[in-house]
């Protein structure tokens, strides 16, 4: 059977999921039951929570004969390391872009990616339904962006179609709109099958899964040879030592399930069992021939989190895993599968991980929250470089699309954070404008900008590169209103607070001292006690009593409380809560640390 393998592309949000929600139903890939489904590629818990797809998957479809197997990919940059894993098996790749927002800039790091591997594009024009679409000019945009990324003439010369993915239709241009049939025509005119090798048998591992019956299983690109059920193989780890280990199954895809086969063939996406041990960029290679190929390189990680045990007064009340060895074991567990996630652990109790932004560090500690893991952890930091003794630091490159009434705010507050304005572009009431940002400079400030914008402005960024130290930056202008007592936080404290703080609780809430309850509106902490209520008398007169009415509190994602957080604070993660609080929870040892007087 003929093969294809292609993996879709895009920035957030610009349709790929519902795409091939399309191609499977169209292609009839899908078993009895599944066929009215939608995200079916969004297996995860948070991935259909959040509308975003986080891991790369896997499917196949046969369309006309032709097997085509197709990698779904994360749109979000901080998930770049699902994307490089992806592209390493595949020989082209579908952009999809969004008729009426254009390129954006996960649209430029995952095209950038594609290019660098030397695959093949077709660009698909989503959405094209949107009362705003401007196709024609998006399509010169992507043109543009292709050659300013350093496309080849081959690269650069691309099949392009116009598509509504959410109605399941493609159409080449001075075509009428119908089904999928000109997309799977295409790809099968313009991606080239897969390059057959010559040679024993050779697959690199590009994701891994596990099944409590077969234990570890791999999964890649056959680059050459074949191996069936029952064999024995190699596999060629990063330290280049040989190991044998026996296939117990093969399988290869199709719609959303594996079929268990005898022999897999070159060129297929695979997945293999019994491979213990096996690491993603490891090779399974013939066993008379263990010949590895080059390792999987992905980008290095640019900012940094560090995660202890939680020592809070609440400490061991929620979870269920609360040790430092717990944790541990955890960690190293996602290392086996997070390609782009580093750890260093400074001491026992302490674990310093490196990913590749906020967000990659966040859907961890929300996953493991949901395990039933206890842990705190600190301010995120930006990972900076020295090169011939000067000090780099990352920058990411932002867009911003607000209001053109409320830009004027926008821009005096990034201009405050170091930003550099690239292109500005006015439309319809509304300004886009793109930005070189420090990438420490954006720590905080999503909220600030829908705060600027009344909740109408957009945001999206994505690693640019090293850059030099922008030196000191202020990202944050308010300070935290901590709590002074331990108790129970009563409504009658909080009204005669909130003029001055916007408060994190409600009413009945447990606190401690030391616990962060709210935002204080001026620099600097405030010590406030929530746990005051009003003393009771016999004695009523008509209108002595205050009507208290308070205002909601403010209910913060782990992703807003991370980036909240002050040097000096840290954020409680627990399976039922997020707590922020100090470091250092009594306030008069508080004071001696800010004057430095005691070690923190």
């Amino acid at each position: 059977m003929e093969l294809r393998n292609i993996a879709i592309i895009a920035h957030v949000d610009h349709g790929k999921t519902t795409l091939v929600d399309a191609m499977l139903k169209q292609a009839h890939a899908l078993e009895r039951g599944h066929e009215d489904d939608e995200l079916i590629m969004d297996t995860g818990e948070l991935e259909r929570e959040r509308g975003i797809t986080i891991l790369a998957k896997n499917t196949a479809v046969v369309w006309n004969g032709v097997k085509i197997n197709i990698v779904d990919t994360p749109g979000h940059a901080d998930f770049g390391g699902e994307v490089e894993r992806a592209l390493s098996m595949v020989d082209g790749v579908l952009l999809l872009v969004d008729a009426a927002e254009g390129p954006m800039p996960q649209t430029r790091f995952v095209l950038q990616k594609a290019l660098e591997a030397g695959l093949l594009p077709i660009v698909v024009l989503n959405k094209v339904d949107k009362p705003e679409a401007r196709p024609e000019e998006v399509l010169n945009e992507t043109f543009d962006l292709m050659v300013e990324l350093g496309a080849s003439d081959e690269q650069a010369n691309f099949p392009y179609l116009f598509a509504v993915g959410r109605e399941g239709t493609a159409w080449r241009e001075g075509e009428e709109p119908r089904d999928l049939t000109p997309l799977f025509e295409t790809i099968l005119d313009h991606i080239p099958e897969p390059q057959v090798e010559e040679g024993p048998f050779q697959l690199r591992v590009a994701n891994l899964d596990y099944s409590s019956y077969l234990g570890k299983i791999a999964i890649g690109k056959v680059h050459r040879g074949t191996v069936g059920k029952g064999e024995t193989v190699v596999i060629v780890g990063a330290a280049g030592e040989p190991r044998k280990v026996k296939v117990t199954a093969a399988f290869t895809h199709q719609g959303l399930s594996r079929l268990e086969t005898t022999e897999v063939l070159t060129g297929d996406i695979v997945a293999l069992a019994g491979m213990e041990g096996v690491q993603i960029g490891d090779t399974v290679t013939h066993k008379l021939h263990p010949e590895p190929l080059p390792r999987l390189v992905v980008d290095e990680p640019t900012v940094a989190i560090t995660l202890t045990p939680n020592t809070s007064p609440f400490a061991g009340r929620e979870g269920k895993y609360v040790t430092s060895r717990q944790i541990a074991e955890r960690l190293y567990r996602e290392l086996e599968t997070n390609v782009a996630l580093r750890l260093v652990e400074p001491s026992p109790e302490v674990f310093e991980l490196h990913g590749r932004g906020e967000m990659h560090l966040a859907i961890l500690f929300e996953q493991m929250r949901r395990e039933g893991y206890e842990f705190t952890v600190g301010q995120p930091q930006v990972l900076f470089k020295y090169e011939d003794g000067q000090k780099l630091e990352p920058y990411e490159y932002l867009v911003v699309d607000v209001p053109e009434a409320k830009f004027g705010g926008v821009m005096e507050n990034l201009g405050a954070r170091k930003a550099e304005m690239q292109q500005m572009e006015p439309a319809a009431g509304r300004i886009r404008a793109e930005y070189v940002v420090p990438a420490r400079a954006l720590f905080g400030f999503r909220s600030q900008l829908l705060s600027l914008t009344g909740g109408e402005g957009l945001l999206s960024h994505t690693f640019h590169g090293y850059g030099p130290y922008a030196g000191e930056l202020k990202t944050r202008t308010t300070g935290s209103a901590v709590s002074m007592e331990n108790g129970v936080a009563f409504a009658y404290s909080l009204f005669k607070l909130q003029e001055r703080v916007t408060f994190f609780i409600e009413p009945g809430t447990e606190v401690y001292v030391g616990m962060i309850v709210g935002e204080n509106a001026r620099e600097g902490d405030m010590n406030v006690n929530v746990t005051k209520n009003k003393k009771l008398t016999n004695v009523r007169a008509a209108g002595s009593d205050e009507n208290i009415k308070l205002i909601p509190p403010r209910r913060m994602t782990l992703e807003e409380a991370l980036e909240f957080l002050a040097p000096d604070e840290l954020l409680e993660v627990t399976p039922r809560s997020l707590r922020l609080r100090k470091k250092v929870l009594d306030p008069g040892q508080r004071k001696r640390v800010e004057r430095g007087k005691a070690p923190r």
